[in-house]
């Protein structure tokens, strides 16, 4: 069969299975190792028989709702390449809006110190943690995470992209004060999906649960946070969080009583949609 014909027969699979069409070109991209125009050159060409039986058999996966990365292993993000399995959430595009957002503010607060201390809470497949630590070269790094299966996956993505980040092990702030280490920024994307709500099979078949909900109303990982984050920041610093595109009523609300006096904003994302929190320490 030609390219053409393998695309446009899994096209209407696809179509017949709830899975957004244009899967199978983004999956064929990945899996050929080929520019989308030069597959578009030669679309009408026979497919090599090999790349066939690899594109049909990631495609069944597929088309029961595995996430294309699972299948292909791995996810990009920021322009780097992550492994991603069934221990870590796949990483977001707006999770990168999360980290350009950081970025800009460690720049705009931090310029003239030598060292940024930094801390990627619940770090997951690590995405955050080495984004930032690539990104940004006066960045001293360290991520924590309750899995360690997870942290497992996030050491290896921090050695493929040659990212000097230090992982701990245990409960969102516990690693932190339990040595006593305070930082400048505090950066996370917790589970904030609340318990009940009903998600895609893609994502609540596949993706670990304990990355996802977040308590009955979704906001119970920022309570643990902002009851313990006096205890790990500098006296100067600011926190930065991904949440959910409805809580901005409840999370305001959440800040104001627990951390008053403290400044914050919400910024949307790309899509018009509030998605990140900034909370602010004396800046």
């Amino acid at each position: 069969m030609t390219f053409e014909q393998e695309v446009r027969k899994y096209e209407r699979l696809c179509e017949a299975n709830d899975v957004p069409s244009e899967t199978v070109m983004a999956f064929l991209v990945e899996l050929s190792q080929q520019e989308r125009y030069n597959l578009y050159a030669n679309f009408r060409e026979e497919m090599p028989e090999d790349l066939q039986k690899s594109f049909e058999a990631g495609m069944a996966r597929i088309l029961k709702q595995e996430p294309m990365a699972h299948v292909l292993g791995y996810s990009w993000f920021y322009g780097y390449k992550f492994i991603v399995n069934e221990d870590v959430l796949i990483p977001r595009p707006e999770t990168e809006e999360l980290c350009a957002n950081i970025l800009a503010r460690m720049d705009q607060y931090f310029a003239k110190q030598e060292t940024i201390d930094c801390v990627d809470v619940g770090t997951g497949s690590g995405a955050i943690a080495i984004t930032l630590c690539k990104e940004e070269p006066h960045l001293h790094m360290m991520a924590t995470d309750i899995s360690q299966d997870a942290l497992v996956t996030a050491r290896k993505n921090a050695q493929m992209n040659e990212a000097d980040v230090q992982f701990m092990a245990g409960d969102m702030l516990q690693p932190l004060i339990e040595k006593n280490i305070r930082v400048d920024v505090l950066v996370c994307n917790p589970p904030y999906i609340p318990q009940e709500e009903k998600m895609e099979k893609s994502v609540v078949d596949f993706e670990p649960h304990v990355a996802l909900f977040g308590g009955e109303d979704g906001l119970k990982f920022y309570r643990e946070i902002f009851a313990d984050c006096q205890k790990v920041l500098k006296d100067k610093a600011f926190m930065a969080f991904e949440m959910g595109w409805d809580q901005r009523e409840r999370m305001s609300q959440l800040v104001e009583k627990t951390l008053p006096g403290w400044k914050y904003e919400i910024l949307k994302d790309m899509n018009g949609k509030d998605r990140m929190l900034f909370v602010y320490r004396n800046l």
